[in-house]
């Protein structure tokens, strides 16, 4: 019988932790969640999935569960994001439109559409997908401490029964914001540091006579008496609302009693005289702040673990489940032996970029919506659209061909070149009409040009050889490229082809069919450190 109880041990069971034990359990990896809560946080918190989140969710088998979850649209009309005095007052500047506009903007750069689940209805579609896989999770067990060598992970945790020991190979830190895993292994943070302090107020109430029928949406507010947010719940008749609070002014969370709490909602909504029914009250601390390692030895930090970010543009939780999505495939890769441990190093180097422009990008968006005192964050931000799908991953596990420095590209205008996603475009296969991003996932893709049988001759034999999942596909045979210009858009020409990570990452290409076989199998053995 092995020593290890799990391959990976993960604590925390949040939208960074459940996604890695769902990703990590659909390929086949002994993944143990373990929650100090005796369940999943009922609070909902981080709205909305982005495209490229829908994109990885589709990868992990969920995505059609999501869509078919996700009813705030459907019951309550489009989504539009307004500043304002307040929910009936002037508007002052309308961000969004609509929610069918942003999803038409993003149309052209991927098939994956929007979702607007909170956290409290998401993470239980991500726990039973990873225990339909064999994941498991222990509520109301805590992590005491652990200890690393060379070979794994021993985790003192306290459960229901008292304490006991596991042994594991590998341990995430999904343990959020005030991580006891990143604190202990001495792991620094840098950035902006604290924002603002938010108490933040779910009641219900009914606001029909109140809202516009057939509109909802998120209201940055600008009273003269507060400043703060609201906004629906996926509950019929159940409503956030953020007010922040200054301690250097001698404000607290204290004095946000539920009689203060119900004159900040009558004074949001414009109704002196609504009895709302305050279901919760929590405060928290708004902050920008990312860790400084992602990695020591064993041990992983993923979601607000290895970053903290406002909630401002809805990046925070998107961001938590693209961290366990690649910190998966490359555990699984290395688990299942068919990568080298220098590929985990990878996880870091990429993460923390990213990391880098979601922080970036939040604090705009923060600045725009909630402290225009902040006009100097502006500078930072590379884009919404860049950020989420325009971004560059730069490390071993991508071949570059180019020293531009550009850390993202337009996504409307993609190129095809390793670090960036792979574009979509529109193919067919089998005579149904699909996405190339429809062709990435669970492993490795090589798309080859029309004259590239060479590559897909060759790559079946390499992939036996390095016991590497490897699909293979090539225009005009297998895939018809409707719009004619896959060849064009992935700078693959006729004879090339391009590897394409299962992250749907572009690893590396060429124009080039010299010596193939040769060829894959050393691009194989790089990105994969082996």
């Amino acid at each position: 019988m092995s020593e290890y109880e799990a391959d990976v041990l993960v604590v925390g069971g949040g939208l960074g932790g459940l996604s890695t034990a769902m990703f990590l359990a659909r390929q086949g990896v002994r993944v143990l969640v373990v929650e100090r809560r005796s369940g999943l946080s009922p609070y909902p918190r981080a709205a909305g999935q982005n495209p490229r989140t829908m994109e990885l969710l589709r990868i992990g088998g969920v995505a059609d569960e999501v869509i078919r979850t996700d009813d705030i649209r459907g019951r309550q009309g489009d989504f539009v994001i307004r500043l304002a005095r307040s929910v009936r007052g002037e508007v002052i500047r309308t961000v969004s439109e609509s929610f069918s506009e942003m999803i038409a903007a993003t149309a052209p750069c991927t098939p994956a559409g929007w979702a607007m689940l909170s956290q409290d209805r998401l993470e239980p579609i991500l726990l039973a997908q990873a225990e339909r896989h064999g994941g498991a999770v222990r509520f109301g067990t805590e992590l005491v401490s652990f200890q690393q060598d060379g070979d794994g992970v021993t985790a003192e945790l306290s459960g229901p029964t008292g304490p006991y020991a596991l042994r594991c190979r590998y341990l995430v830190a999904a343990d959020g914001n005030r991580s006891s895993i990143r604190e202990s292994l001495g792991i620094r943070r840098y950035g902006h540091g604290t924002l603002t302090h938010m108490v933040g107020v779910i009641f219900d109430a009914d606001l029909s006579s109140i809202m516009e029928p057939g509109t909802t949406g998120w209201y940055y507010l600008h009273h003269p008496e507060f400043t703060g947010t609201f906004g629906p719940t996926a509950d019929p008749g159940r409503h956030t609302l953020f007010a922040e609070y200054d301690p250097p002014k001698g404000e607290s969370a204290e004095d946000f009693t539920p009689q203060r709490c119900t004159e900040l909602i009558r004074l949001a909504v414009e109704h002196p005289s609504l009895q709302p029914r305050i279901v919760d009250i929590q405060s928290w601390e708004m902050a920008a702040r990312i860790a400084e390692r992602w990695r020591e030895g064993r041990v992983f930090l993923v979601g607000d673990a290895g970053k903290v970010t406002p909630p401002t543009g809805g990046m925070s939780g998107n961001s938590a489940v693209a961290d366990g999505f690649d910190l998966a495939w490359k555990l699984a890769a290395v688990l299942h032996g068919q990568a080298g441990p220098g590929l985990l190093d990878t996880y870091q180097e990429e993460r923390r970029t990213a990391a880098e422009l979601v922080v970036a990008e939040a604090l705009a968006i923060y600045a725009q919506r909630m402290a225009p005192h902040m006009a100097e964050v502006w500078d930072r931000s590379v884009g919404y659209a860049e950020t989420l799908l325009g971004f560059r991953c730069r490390s071993s596990a991508v071949l570059a061909t180019d020293d531009d420095p550009a850390r993202v590209e337009d996504p409307l205008r993609p190129s095809g070149r390793p670090g960036f996603r792979a574009p979509h475009v529109r193919i067919e296969r089998a005579g149904e009409r699909l996405s190339t991003i429809d062709l990435f996932g669970d492993g490795w893709t090589l798309v080859a040009g029309a004259l590239g049988e060479g590559w897909t001759a060759a790559a079946p034999a390499v992939a036996h050889d390095l016991g590497v999942p490897l699909r293979t596909y090539r225009v005009d045979d297998g895939i018809v490229d409707v719009e004619g210009t896959l060849a064009h858009r992935y700078g693959i020409g006729k004879n090339g082809a391009s590897l394409v990570r299962p992250d749907g990452i572009v690893a590396w290409r060429t124009e080039e069919c010299a010596h193939p076989e040769a060829t894959l199998r050393d691009v194989l053995r790089r990105v994969l450190s082996r």
